[in-house]
């Protein structure tokens, strides 16, 4: 995610890093080299100069502190001011508290608003909000079907009016079936258009005048860079939208559209999509993003995702097991199950300060914990409890049954004996164990 951007300002702020001072040389030289960087992401020109400007009057006003390098001051700066640009801190979505929650979703065709529409479902689902899909997409085939498989995969109740070339009939009818069957919280997917399209433009304005939505959001491809960020001011023009979603933010090195929208439309942004995994969805944290685009990782978001997807009873049960050398297979598989929930390993690793740039050109294989779980699952109940009984002949029916090699089989049980042995070791140092210590991590 925004990797690019994320190495061409690192060479940028090395040249000043080695000064001994700041001077209004090396100040003008470093940014002059970071505008060429914005520049490159594709980020508003408009947007990129007044960054530049706000960035300089700082850097000359600072004194530098025997404590802080010059690299390190500018660094700050620019970490401030990108959380300024893309919003200053996170704004949580409109939640009607003694009625029905409505959420329009709009944007450009292909965008993935569909997607997105199942994974805020999922979302707001988890927070025990009791929602309804409503399928108002009646131009495209397979939006109907999409939303209603999304709607299976989640639990999720999905409306729709069979036959129906009405949108804003669909979208009023599902908020009056949401009043009397008990939802408090609708989510429109409508059909992807074109701003420049007048009557469609007209219909998604005729459907938010109809259901009066706390929430209309503008869900946009960050990967389009400049044209979304066109396209948003356009559709803020005729609908006026009050939250904006980037989609497909893994997929996007540059980072213009994240960099550039907030500033043009003057809405906040506040989801963020990443990858097609009904869990890959984060609010937005404008200082988290920043931190990444500067390669400081974002482990606050990283913990969130651990406790979302690790049940606390069961962490306990893990922490006394591990501490207790009696963690087996049977819990490495939960753990597995877990971590792969919360997301691709390339994106998680990038959470960890220090990590993102090296991971540059470095393929970081899910199908790895694929083939790990295969293997696991090819064992007995018996072998995964007891790992010292797998033989030989053991070892074979498991490679067979799981569709690997031997060796596979053996690297696998070498490298948990061996996690068990430093298990093993931390427990005779009085060590409370990693999990413990993440439990008492905390964040100012």
């Amino acid at each position: 995610m925004l990797e690019d951007l994320t190495l061409k300002l690192d060479k940028a702020l090395k040249k000043i890093t080695g000064q001994g001072r700041l001077t209004e040389s090396n100040i003008s030289d470093t940014l002059r080299e970071i505008r060429r960087v914005l520049f490159d992401a594709d980020v508003n020109y408009k947007v990129a100069k007044q960054f530049i400007d706000d960035v300089q009057v700082k850097a000359l006003g600072k004194e530098v502190l025997s404590s802080v390098s010059p690299g390190q001051l500018i660094t700050k700066i620019i970490y401030d001011e990108l959380t300024l640009l893309m919003g200053g801190k996170n704004s949580d979505l409109s939640i009607n508290p003694s009625g029905i929650t409505v959420i329009l979703l709009v944007g450009l065709q292909g965008c993935g608003k569909t997607t997105f529409a199942g994974k805020l479902a999922k979302h707001l689902s988890a927070r025990k909000r009791k929602v309804l899909l409503t399928a108002a997409d009646i131009y495209r085939p397979a939006a109907i079907k999409q939303l209603q498989t999304l709607g299976k995969q989640i639990n999720v109740s999905v409306f729709t009016i069979d036959g129906s070339k009405d949108a804003v009939k669909i979208a009023s009818d599902s908020v009056a079936y949401a009043k009397e069957n008990g939802f408090n919280t609708v989510i429109i997917d409508t059909a992807g258009r074109l701003h420049v399209n007048e009557e469609l433009m007209n219909e998604i304005l005729a459907i938010k005048n109809n259901v009066n939505p706390s929430e209309t959001l503008f869900v946009v491809d960050s990967m389009t860079g400049q044209d979304a960020v066109n396209s948003a001011k356009s559709f803020h023009d005729k609908v006026d939208f009050n939250g904006i979603v980037l989609t497909k933010l893994d997929g996007d090195s540059r980072g213009g559209c994240a960099l550039s929208i907030k500033s043009v439309v003057n809405e906040p942004i506040k989801f963020i999509s990443l990858g097609e995994k009904l869990d890959s969805i984060e609010l937005f944290y404008p200082e988290r993003l920043a931190s990444r685009i500067l390669g400081k990782g974002d482990i606050i978001s990283l913990v969130e995702k651990a406790h979302e997807q690790f049940d606390q009873k069961e962490t306990e049960d893990l922490e006394k097991k591990l501490l207790a050398n009696k963690f087996d297979f049977e819990d490495f598989l939960k753990q597995i199950k877990m971590i792969k929930k919360m997301g691709s390993l390339k994106s998680l690793l990038a959470m960890v300060p220090g990590l993102g740039s090296q991971l540059k050109n470095i393929d970081v294989d899910d199908k790895q914990l694929v083939k790990v779980e295969s293997i696991i699952q090819s064992m007995t109940k018996v072998e995964r409890k007891n790992p010292k009984v797998l033989n030989g002949s053991r070892r074979k029916r498991i490679a067979v049954g799981s569709g690997n090699s031997v060796q596979d089989v053996n690297k696998l049980i070498k490298q948990f004996g061996e996690m068990q042995k430093m298990m093993k070791a931390f427990k005779s140092m009085g060590n409370r164990g990693m999990m413990g210590n993440l439990k008492n991590l905390k964040y100012n």
